[in-house]
Parts: structure tokens; C-alpha cells; sequence
């Protein structure tokens, strides 16, 4: 609200009339039009305000917002915040033009904005006759210091800063005229313009743009003694600058530099950093800009100076102290990266921009990308990745989450490590409708035409992938009737099993099969002929073999059929036996320490030693044969621990093997042929071998 005099109108011919209530009687507080400084008017005990309209005006009341506040021994509390520029404002005291109460104060708190100073005028003022205390002028800062004034005293000039204004009347003769009182308060703009030169001659291709972030009519800018809302320092030039009443946050500096590789060797490998600035400006630099600009047959790499770069994702965002932005020649927009990430390098087929966040002009940072120029790709944006072992890589589109540019293609090449493959997860993909052209998604692995994907805008596309070595993803955009184009997908590597290594153990678990099937069948025959032959039993005469010449003694002359000694496991061991039957397997698991206790007794037939049916064999293994015994000292020490006298020769074997062939013994594998035993032994050697395997490489 705007105060006014009484006996004037408001020029909407909208009046508010403000009257207050103390105990000693009415007050008026003045009168007030809509626009003006003053926002809040405390009253104390009670108020009333009206609203004075000619008839025939429609009434357009202003709301007001009412409120108990704190407690006051001031009459009016009157809120002011002055504004910005050359501006008088004028107040009047209660009860102008009549008499201010005895006794009674009235408080006016300024608000002065920065950079202005203000100074205070009584304009029309009477002064009364006093029978106790003196009529006061009151000031206090914000730092606390208060200045005592009469009605005769320099009011403040030319100060600064927030300040409050107490009225304070006196016991007056009120007999005689008592206390007018109104002044203007006068605000006026104290700041110096700041004055910067600018001096871009020695900074090859490197341009500053000051621009006004808000329409504050009184922050000027000027260029050579111009003002300008927007202003344009161009590369190679020299300028003088001004500022006068800008807050910082009220203009934005940008530097840009531009880099032209349109000729062959115009353009080396170089390493981007923030040039040395020394400016005196008083506004921070808000980000640097490389502009690239490439011929039409090449290719902008970007490079990380060390470690790979990764893009600024929801939930994984970057450090704005070492990102940056990347942008095609039309602003579109293609992603925030940093460092630390999977992305070994970017291709840029087009004219790029770079933007990295401002930081001190004084002072030079660490390179922040290395950029070269190459050959022309295919694509218009290609990523090398390597994806990280022990985490999930994130791919997205350009311009994720909004969809890619119409017309443009994107690629991914996938690196895969040796040992490793990739589960390929869609996670989000947005498609289009399109009104040319298709939308396509195709994944092939690099070098092969076989194609593992391929999927337009209205085909349906499968959660997961699983790609075995190195690929490629890529995307080419349509012209969109409605929709757009986007991709969000996961990779998650997964360690493959080596084939080598299946096929070797396939190969040597079918290797030890052929063995001993074919160990079986030499038996079997062997068993086969020597059922031929049969003995021939006379009752009176020799017992003989016909294919035995060298049998001399006849049945009645040797004594081989007759025992010295039979042990007792040999008599009643059928009757501790539990198996059903003797060519049945065991019901548990025969340890070699077990079979040595059962076996610890032996036939010995009544015959010469070299005729002996069995010897005991290193280790407590069991030996028996129909053969001559089996010489252990064939078998080299430490590696030997079952010498088994075979059908045909004494065998060596180690521990493992040991121990099913003298399971086959205990069935009587080696006396007569069971198939049905020795097919069990068979699937229990397969069975352990591939065990072994599984837990070897598994």
C-alpha cells in the first residue's frame, strides 16, 4: 500500500481509510492506495479498515490477510520495504493534520535494498508545547546503534542498510496546537560501477558471453560505455566493461572455444583442459565450451587421459567438478560423462560440443578429455565398452531418458573377456510409431553376418540375451509419428565353462570305458576257452587235462588234492556274510582295511611253493590267482599299493584302482565271469571319474 493524505483520493478511486482503537479514544492511522511499499500494519488492541468507492465504480477490494501479533506498547507498527532505484516515499504520522496522541509512539521498520542509500526529510511538522518529557526521533540499526533526534536535528542522509523509525510524542498543553508530523524517505542507487578489461587478443579462438539471468532493470551492463542486456566479447578482441547493481547470481559468464579441423593437420591429438584466464571480472565462470568442428568424411574421438570414461545415469550421476557435457553442432543433446567407468572411447560422426562446469579462471586444472580426429564410421555415435567384471554395465541412449534424434543411428561394441560371457538385459525400451523409415534394434557378434537380434518398432523384443564373445549393439531411429525412440539395457558378465576342458574330460572318462570294456571281453573270452576245456574223471586210472602233456604224476602219486590247513573264514564265512547271495555286491562300501581283516586267512594247497595259490601283496591287498604268484617286487616303491596277479601277468596299480579290483576279487570276478558285477564296477569307475571332474573345473 501507498500512504496518502486524508483529503486526497486514490487514482483507481479505491481509498483505504485505517483507524485504530486505544483506550484514550479513535485514531486514524491514514489513508492508503493499492501498489506501494507498505506491506504490513501492525494496530494495537483493535482496528478497523474501509474501503471508500464513488458510486457508480465497481468495487475491486484488495484481500487482506489478518493476524494476531506479538505484543506492543506502539499505537501502529508499520512494515516498509523500499524499493530498487531513485525513489521518494512519503509518510504520515496518526492523526495528521490534527494532533498526534500524548504519550503514545508510532514505529516505522525500513527494509533498504543493497547498494542504495536512503535519507530521511521531515517535510511538514508542528511542534508542541511539552508540560513533561520532549517529542523524539528515534533511529536504530541493525547492528544495534540508536540515534536520538528532536524535530530540529539533520535527519540521516545518505546511509545504508535496514533501519527502524520511532515516533514518540510527549505529555502535551492541549490548549495549544500539538504534534504534526510527515516526512519522505529517499532511496538512491550507491553503487560504483565495477569496471573489468577484457583482453582476448593472446587467447587463440576463445570468446566470452555475459547474459542478464533476470529482468532487474537496474543491473547495468555496458560494453565500451554501452549498455547492452547481452554482451559479446569475440575472440581476438579487446574490451572495457561495466557492472553497476548486478548480483552475481543475476548474470552468467560462458566461455567458449573454437576448434576448426576442417583442413587435414589442422587438428593433432591434444589433451582438453581449462585454458589460464586472468580476468578481473566480477561474475565466476558458469562452464567452457569446446566447439569441434570436423570434415564431413571423419570422426571425433574421445578418450579418457586415464581409465575409461561412464555416463551420468539416475541413481550413478557424476561429480560436477570433473564431468562433462556433450553436444551435437544443433544442441541436441547426447550425455553427461566423467571418468572412472566401462566406455573405453566415443565417436562422434558430426560437429560436437563439449561443456564442462566453470571453475577458478586463475587457475589450471588436469586434462579432461583426449580428442583426435579419424575415419568416418557408419554410425553417427559409437561406444567401446568394456564391461566390468564384478558389476552391471548400464548402456543408454543418446539423450536418455528423451528419445534419440530422428533419423540417427547408434552403436555399441561390446567387448567381451576371454573366459566370460554377457547376459544382455532390456530393461526399459521405448519405441515409436513411426511414419518413415523403421526403428530397429539388431545385435550381431563383431565380424559374424549371423544376426542374434533383430527387432522394428512393432515386433516384440525378449527380456534377455546371452551373448558368448564380443558384439555389437545397434539402434537406428525412425521419423516418429508418435512416441520415441529410447533403450535402457544391463550387462552382466557370467564365466563360461571351457570346451577344452569339457571335451577332454568327456574324451578321458569314454577312454577309461573302452579299457575296461575291453578288459571284460578279453575275460570273457579267456573264460570261454578255458570252459573247453574240461577234465576228464576216470575212476581208475589219472586225473588229466588233454591239452596238460606236461602233467606226470597221476592222481594217486601227488597230493595236490589234499590241504595242510583250512582257516576258518574259509569254513563259516558263508555264515557271516550277510549277502544273499556270493555274486551279489556288498550292501555298504568295503574299505581296503576291512577286506584285509576278512581276507587275513589263505588256502595253501599241499603243493611245491612255486604252485602256492596266493602270497600276501604290500598294503594288505588281497592276491589271488590261479596262476603262479605275483612278483611284487616288479612294482616300483611308493607308487605301487596293489600288485594283482591277473590271468595272464602280475599288474601294478595304484591306490584308487587298487580298490576295485579288489572289490572284483571279493565277487569273484577273476574266477568265473559275472557281467552283471563287472557292469556295476564299470558305471562306479565312470561315476567317480566324472565326479572328479565336475569338482575340478566346477
Amino acid at each position: 500500500m501507498r500512504q496518502i493524505p486524508e483529503e486526497e483520493t486514490c487514482p483507481d478511486s479505491h481509498t483505504y481509510s485505517l483507524k485504530a482503537y486505544p483506550r484514550s479514544g479513535v485514531t486514524s492511522l491514514g489513508s492508503f492506495c493499492k501498489g506501494g511499499p507498505v506491506t504490513t500494519i501492525q494496530v494495537r488492541f483493535k482496528g478497523r479498515v474501509a474501503l471508500q468507492v464513488p458510486g457508480g465504480v465497481k468495487a475491486d477490494p484488495v484481500v487482506f490477510k489478518v493476524s494476531v501479533g506479538p505484543q506492543t506498547k506502539m499505537i501502529a507498527m508499520a512494515k516498509v520495504e523500499l524499493p530498487r532505484g531513485v525513489t521518494d516515499t512519503s509518510f504520515f504520522s496518526a492523526d495528521y493534520r490534527r494532533q498526534f496522541p500524548d504519550d503514545q509512539q508510532m514505529q516505522w521498520n525500513f527494509s533498504v535494498p543493497a547498494m542504495h542509500n536512503y535519507s530521511v526529510l521531515l517535510l511538514d511538522h508542528t511542534a508542541p508545547e511539552c508540560i513533561q518529557d520532549t517529542v523524539v526521533v528515534q533511529y536504530q540499526k541493525e547492528n544495534g546503534k540508536t540515534l536520538r533526534l528532536s524535530l530540529t536535528d539533520p535527519q540521516p542522509q545518505h546511509q545504508q542498510g535496514n533501519f527502524e523509525m520511532v515516533l514518540k510524542n510527549c505529555q502535551t498543553n492541549t490548549s495549544l496546537p500539538g504534534l504534526t508530523f510527515s516526512y519522505k524517505v529517499s532511496v538512491t542507487r550507491s553503487g560504483h560501477p565495477v569496471v573489468s578489461t577484457v583482453d582476448l587478443t593472446q587467447q587463440e579462438g576463445i570468446s566470452l558471453l555475459l547474459e542478464k539471468m533476470s529482468s532487474d532493470p537496474f543491473c547495468e551492463m555496458r560494453i565500451n560505455s554501452v549498455i547492452k542486456e547481452k554482451i559479446l566479447v569475440p575472440a581476438g578482441t579487446k574490451a572495457s566493461l561495466s557492472f553497476l547493481d548486478c548480483p552475481n547470481e543475476d548474470v552468467r559468464l560462458t566461455a567458449t572455444k573454437a576448434i576448426d579441423c576442417r583442413s587435414g593437420t589442422s587438428c593433432p591429438p591434444t589433451a582438453l583442459a581449462m585454458p589460464l584466464l586472468d580476468f578481473s571480472l566480477p561474475v565466476p565462470l558458469h562452464s567452457f565450451t569446446w566447439n569441434f568442428t570436423i570434415p564431413n568424411n571423419s570422426t571425433l574421438d574421445l578418450v579418457a587421459p586415464a581409465g575409461n570414461l561412464r555416463q551420468s545415469l539416475p541413481g550413478q550421476e557424476c561429480s560436477q567438478a570433473s564431468s562433462f557435457r556433450l553436444t551435437e553442432c544443433d544442441g541436441t543433446p547426447i550425455g553427461d560423462f566423467c571418468s572412472s567407468g566401462t566406455i573405453q572411447k566415443i565417436q562422434v560422426h558430426a560437429n560436437a560440443s563439449i561443456t564442462t562446469p566453470g571453475r577458478d579462471l586463475k587457475r589450471s586444472i588436469v586434462p579432461l578429455l583426449n580428442v583426435s580426429v579419424s575415419k568416418e564410421i557408419s554410425e553417427g555415435l559409437i561406444y567401446t565398452v568394456i564391461p566390468d567384471v564384478s558389476a552391471v554395465t548400464t548402456l543408454v541412449t543418446p539423450n536418455w531418458p528423451n528419445g534419440m534424434k530422428k533419423f540417427s543411428t547408434v552403436s555399441w561394441i561390446v567387448r567381451i573377456p576371454d573366459q566370460y560371457k554377457a547376459l544382455l538385459k532390456f530393461v526399459n525400451v521405448s519405441r515409436p510409431k513411426c511414419s518413415k523409415l523403421h526403428a530397429n534394434i539388431l545385435v550381431k557378434m563383431l565380424g559374424q553376418e549371423e544376426e542374434l537380434l533383430s527387432r522394428q518398432e512393432g515386433e516384440e523384443i525378449q527380456k534377455e540375451l546371452v551373448v558368448s564373445n564380443t558384439f555389437y549393439l545397434n539402434m537406428s531411429n525412425c521419423k516418429p509419428e508418435t512416441g520415441h525412440f529410447s533403450l535402457l539395457t544391463d550387462i552382466v558378465l557370467q564365466k563360461k565353462i571351457p570346451l577344452l576342458a569339457i571335451v577332454l574330460g568327456l574324451a578321458g572318462a569314454l577312454l577309461v570305458l573302452v579299457i575296461v570294456l575291453a578288459v571284460v571281453c578279453v575275460l570273457a573270452k579267456k573264460k570261454k576257452k578255458l570252459k573247453k576245456e574240461n577234465s576228464a574223471y576216470i575212476t581208475k586210472g589219472n586225473i588229466f587235462r588233454p591239452s596238460d602233456r606236461h602233467f606226470s604224476k597221476t592222481r594217486s602219486e601227488n597230493e595236490s588234492h589234499v590241504y595242510d590247513s583250512i582257516d576258518e573264514f574259509l569254513v563259516y564265512g558263508h555264515l557271516l556274510d550277510d549277502r544273499p547271495y556270493p555274486d551279489s555286491l556288498p550292501s555298504g562300501k568295503i574299505s581296503r582295511k576291512a577286506w584285509a581283516s576278512r581276507t587275513a586267512g589263505w588256502l595253501t594247497m599241499n603243493s611245491t611253493p612255486s604252485r602256492a595259490r596266493g602270497t600276501s601283496k604290500p598294503s594288505g591287498c588281497l592276491l589271488w590267482s590261479q596262476r603262479p604268484p605275483c612278483q611284487t617286487s616288479t612294482c616300483s616303491d611308493g607308487v605301487v599299493s596293489c600288485c594283482y596277479q591277473t590271468l595272464f601277468s602280475a599288474t601294478c596299480l595304484q591306490t584308487d584302482a587298487c580298490a576295485w579290483i579288489t572289490l572284483a576279487a571279493e565277487l569273484g570276478l577273476f574266477q568265473r565271469f559275472n557281467l552283471k558285477a563287472v557292469s556295476r564296477i564299470v558305471a562306479g569307475i565312470f561315476s567317480r571319474l566324472l565326479r572328479i571332474w565336475i569338482l575340478h573345473f566346477f
